[in-house]
């Protein structure tokens, strides 16, 4: 037997319910807070992540798809949204149409980790990027739709954490000082860590070697916004503000990292108990140089993305279930009601009412039974008496009620008793 690979997860009816709602709420709100859907293809040159993400980063030195194809080029299965979404605006010159561009996606990621509850290697994101502003405004703006958008779906007690990476001046006088501190350390860091101590001290912070971690969260290691120069200290500070404004309570995180080398300035992430100690939800940041770092213009930029699977994981646990909407089901009596009841049942659906028949003739107490398994709260039944008066019977199941109801009022009647 087949199976599928480790890492990967088959999605199944009905937890595929939960997964459809939470997509119409991303849709849902990003479009109604003006953003536009952008998809891009799930494979990319190589090249792209290197530059963008980082060539020392754990993604790009571990855990990228990468192979070549038949002309011999190096192609990678998207590790992350942003880059690609990038690439995608420069190639179309999408950012000379518009002063300001605001693109949401969603779809499959692909990372070769370890697996293990709400980390697959192929995972979904739904990630959200703002180009055009530099203002801290847009940046508080960014994290108050990741906050509204778990709200929407009913996850509330979340724990949102900021922190300033600063420009590049304050970075580089970080990187000094996280050097001198690392140094007398060095024994105690895994082998990639002491070799990136030589070309980017800044990934020590988020590799998950427990060694690492240990020396990496020690109370006396260099808190990054501690060199914040005056302008970035201001911008840090108009991001909590506004925050505040928008009445969304936030912990300032000093050493909150992230794992990509695009960040600057602002970064952020949205966690929840209900995953553990595991408990990011989603997270984000500014990375005003990277859109010109790939040829395109000088822009600023921020934006985020969410696991999904962590987001279902999340609302499960909080009994967030979302069943799919129960079909009217249609049992007949013979041959001909079989066929009566696939025309009745497109006629449902063209009405916009879920509805289920069969496409055999069964007894009637075998397609009770199916009713009850597809969890239709009615049933329509039709046979040779009921197609000599023009009706059908309609069968309330949790009551088990019987009322007789002609054929061209069943879509009356059923919108109204699910309304």
């Amino acid at each position: 037997m087949i199976t599928a690979l480790r890492g990967t997860a088959d999605i199944l009816p009905p937890g595929t319910a939960l997964w459809q709602h939470v997509e119409r709420a991303a849709r849902v709100l990003f479009e109604r807070s003006g953003f536009a859907e952008i998809r891009t293809p799930m494979f990319e040159m190589t090249e792209l992540f290197v530059r963008t993400v980082g060539d020392t980063t754990d993604i790009v030195e571990k855990e990228m798809y990468t192979f070549a194809d038949k002309k011999g080029r190096s192609l990678t299965l998207r590790p992350e949204g942003t880059a690609c979404v990038v690439r995608a605006c420069i190639e179309h010159k999408l950012l000379a149409q518009s002063k300001l561009l605001k693109l949401w996606y969603m779809g499959p990621m692909f990372r070769y980790e370890r697996p293990q509850a709400g980390r697959q290697r192929q995972f979904n994101q739904i990630g959200l990027e703002l180009f055009g502003t530099y203002s801290p405004l847009a940046d508080a703006e960014a994290i108050a739709l990741l906050v509204r958008y778990f709200e929407s779906l009913g996850l509330n007690g979340l724990t949102v954490k900021i922190n300033s990476l600063g420009d590049a001046q304050s970075r580089a006088t970080y990187r000094d000082r996280l050097a001198a501190y690392a140094a007398p350390h060095k024994e105690a860091l895994c082998p990639d860590c002491r070799r990136r101590m030589e070309r980017n001290v800044l990934r020590l912070l988020d590799c998950k070697v427990e060694g690492c971690r240990t020396v990496m969260n020690a109370p006396e290691r260099p808190a990054m916004i501690d060199t914040l120069d005056e302008a970035s200290r201001a911008r840090y500070h108009a991001v909590c503000a506004q925050l505040s404004r928008l009445e969304i309570s936030y912990v300032e995180e000093p050493r909150l990292v992230r794992g990509l080398d695009y960040y600057r300035d602002t970064i952020f992430e949205v966690a929840h108990s209900a995953l553990g100690a595991q408990d990011a939800l989603g997270g984000g940041g500014r990375y005003d140089g990277l859109v010109h770092s790939m040829g395109g213009p000088e822009t600023g930029a921020v934006g985020w993305a969410l696991g999904v699977e962590r987001l279902v994981i999340a609302l499960t646990q909080l009994n967030q279930a979302v069943a799919a909407q129960p079909p009217v089901f249609l049992a007949a009596f013979d041959e001909q009601a079989v066929a009566d009841n696939l025309v009745l049942a497109d006629t449902l659906r063209t009405a916009g009412i879920a509805a289920v028949a069969g496409y055999d003739k069964q007894s009637l107490k075998a397609q009770m039974r199916e009713a009850n398994a597809s969890g239709a709260r009615w049933v329509l039944i039709s046979g040779p008496d009921e197609r000599l008066q023009g009706i059908v019977k309609l069968k309330d199941m949790a009551d088990g009620t019987e009322t007789a109801v002609a054929v061209d009022a069943v879509v009356g009647e059923m919108k109204k008793r699910n309304a």
